[in-house]
């Protein structure tokens, strides 16, 4: 046993006050009359005796109490033996998400958890250092703070969107103190929502993982859990269908609950649903774009107490005039022409293979390989740059065509390659209609549906490694057209030149319109609908001005500069946590709008299902120690002899009121 304040032990000299006052103890004796000495004198040793002992015992009561209030001021503690009492080194994380905005006791767990925190650094001495950590990761996170500055920012601390699992926050922790030889402590105060509490099973020893626990009442919750589009690229006066998943995360079946929709400003009702208590659901809203550009969507529910995830914030963006290149040795193609004459969406440009513009590339959403007999080298590389950074290649090799100079570009783009030519009638059998080329172009297939026939083709090797999606087959099985998604765009291979002579393509309409419209619209990387705050993802927009450095803006519900990176005519922003309300935003530059994004709160917080404090003991073991955030008493005591050991003051005052109480029973019932 040790004492934290030893000095206080000089006390225990005022034992000597009761003994000297028991030793020299002068009483006033009171005369009385009695006519017989003997008995007198017979009682007088009687009662001696009695009132000798009882004044033993009494003095043996004041003195152990006497000495117990001395121990108490000492503070005795047993030393745990694993602790050492030089600096420590300190981390707090308090969890600042949306579900610490739930009450307990009518008090916040955000401010419960606060109150925790400052009782925590207030356990440790002057010496120690802090480490305040919550979701946002701001730049006090990375600090060492003293007690003091510690204590102050935790006022700092306020309900953020930002969610990371709590792994990401260990990690943190540890990296913070990686090195130290001092004592590492870690402290997480949350309610520990199942879905981000992943600590790992096996903990290192060289820190000690505290858990404290905050419960609250569980609240029933509806979540719009997200949106897509079931076709990759919307489409300008068509059906577009929105598929929506719903999730229940509470204990009770929920009915008619409705749905609203607002595009570019206009509200209207979207029917109601019902979902079973723990279940989701998917739904589909058909969508129409009257005009091109970009068209705001929100999808709404009411659903009470739990509304951040209530809304689903999404942009979807409608090309306007896709421009389509056709290069071909032979000038114009009076069947492409004649196509794309007809699609207001479209605009076709022809150029001989001699006279193009590689610079112009960007402007183009689709180009057209027609019966070149000839690639350069310069073209291979423009067109492998082209598709890499999104756009889509559509090649019809020529019957003539060089063939190794063919397969240099499709090995560019680890495409299969040529092997050889072959004269053989073949027609076209199965179309794959699971595809976007030719999903939902046709009802149904049907006997009647002419599919192309060619009289010669290309024989492509087929290797996994260059394996490609196999769009329309022959016959025999061997493919007639390839797609490959390559980059950031696709690449399409037909086996057969577009020479009407030898492919009847351009007279399928059923299958040559479709077909070159979608790919015109086609889009590799889909265009997201929103982004979710907290998440750290790059943006891709196009430079729209004429400056070589280009400074952009982000401007809507915050305004600010984020951080950019100019690689060519695009660049790449990154937000870095500046976003913290869902909505929409713009991204300019020279005031000029470059592209129109969504936000949403992130979906983690939307299931409110958390751990006891008796399922994190099972799930972690002995790997963590945790400490109820319910106790009135101050978590700084019990942090103290978690740290120091198991103080004993509390015993000492409690021996020293029982020696006080058995003295004052034996002087009241003892009579001597």
């Amino acid at each position: 046993m040790q004492f934290l304040h030893p000095s206080f032990l000089w006390a225990l000299l005022a034992l000597a006050i009761p003994i000297i006052l028991h030793l020299f103890h002068f009483r006033r004796y009171k005369k009385v009359y009695f006519t017989n000495v003997k008995f007198l004198k017979e009682l007088k040793d009687e009662r001696n005796a009695n009132r000798k002992l009882r004044n033993l015992l009494v003095l043996l009561m004041r003195l152990l109490a006497i000495a117990a209030l001395v121990f108490a001021f000492a503070q005795p503690y047993l030393a745990n033996k694993k602790k050492n009492f030089d600096k420590k080194l300190v981390s707090i994380f308090v969890d600042n998400s949306y579900s610490m905005q739930g009450l307990s006791r009518d008090i916040p767990l955000i401010d419960k958890a606060k109150q925790r925190a400052e009782q925590i650094i207030q356990a440790y001495s002057e010496t120690d250092r802090f480490q305040l950590l919550s979701h946002d990761f701001n730049g006090i996170s990375s600090k060492i703070l003293t007690k003091e500055d510690a204590i102050e920012n935790i006022e700092e601390i306020n309900i953020t969107p930002s969610v990371k699992n709590l792994d990401v926050i260990l990690q943190r922790q540890i990296q913070t103190f990686k090195g130290a030889q001092e004592s590492k402590s870690f402290y997480f105060l949350s309610d520990f929502q199942k879905n981000i509490t992943n600590f790992p099973n096996i903990m290192d020893t060289s820190y000690t993982l505290r858990l404290i626990p905050f419960q609250t009442v569980q609240e029933n919750n509806i979540s719009i859990d997200s949106c897509h589009l079931l076709s990759p690229t919307p489409l300008l006066n068509q059906t577009n269908q929105l598929i929506i998943r719903l999730h229940n995360y509470g204990a009770e079946d929920q009915d008619n609950v409705r749905l609203n929709l607002t595009q570019n400003g206009q509200k209207k009702p979207a029917g109601t649903i019902s979902i079973k208590a723990g279940q989701s659901i998917l739904d589909t809203i058909q969508l129409s774009f009257l005009k091109p550009g970009n068209h705001d969507l929100v999808l709404e529910i009411d659903d009470y107490p739990i509304q951040f995830d209530d809304q689903y914030y999404m942009n979807i963006y409608i090309e306007e005039n896709a421009k389509v290149l056709h290069l071909s040795d032979r000038g114009s193609n009076k069947y492409l022409s004649a196509l794309f004459s007809s699609v207001n969406e479209l605009n076709l440009a022809s150029v001989n293979s001699n006279k193009v513009d590689y610079n112009a590339f960007g402007s183009y959403s689709l180009i057209i390989l027609d019966d070149l007999s000839n690639l350069s080298s310069g073209l291979i590389s423009e067109l492998t740059n082209f598709v890499n950074k999104g756009g889509n290649v559509l090649v019809f090799p020529s019957k003539n065509g060089t063939k190794d100079q063919y397969n240099n570009l499709f090995r560019s783009l680890n495409a299969n390659t040529i092997k050889q030519w072959t004269e053989t009638d073949r027609e076209v059998l199965a179309v794959n209609t699971d595809e976007f080329i030719f999903n939902k172009v046709f009802n149904r297939i049907s006997n009647n549906l002419i599919l192309p026939k060619t009289t010669g083709n290309y024989e492509f090797s087929e290797f996994s490694s260059t394996s490609g999606e196999k769009l329309l087959n022959y016959r025999d099985g061997s493919t007639y057209l390839y797609k490959y998604l390559r980059g950031e765009g696709q690449l399409y291979v037909c086996t057969a030149p577009l020479d009407k002579t030898i492919n009847e393509l351009v007279v399928n309409a059923e299958i040559f319109v479709p077909m070159l419209y979608k790919m015109s619209l086609a889009q590799a990387q889909k265009n997201r609908l929103s982004y979710t705050i907290g998440e750290d993802v790059s943006i891709k927009v196009k430079n729209n001005t004429d400056q070589n450095e280009v400074l952009f803006k982000v401007q809507g519900k915050e305004e600010f500069i984020p951080q950019q990176q100019n690689i060519g005519n695009f660049s790449q922003i990154n937000m870095v946590n500046m976003i913290e309300n869902a909505g929409f935003y713009d991204i300019k530059a020279d005031g000029i709008l470059s592209k129109r994004i969504a936000y949403n709160f992130n979906r983690k917080e939307s299931d409110l299902t958390n751990y006891s404090k008796s399922e994190l003991k099972e799930k972690y073991g002995d790997s963590v120690s945790i400490i109820a955030a319910e106790s009135e008493a101050n978590i700084s005591q019990i942090i103290k002899e978690r740290e120091q050991g198991i103080f004993l003051w509390k015993w000492c005052l409690i021996f020293a009121l029982l020696f006080f109480a058995i003295e004052g029973l034996i002087l009241r019932f003892w009579k001597g």
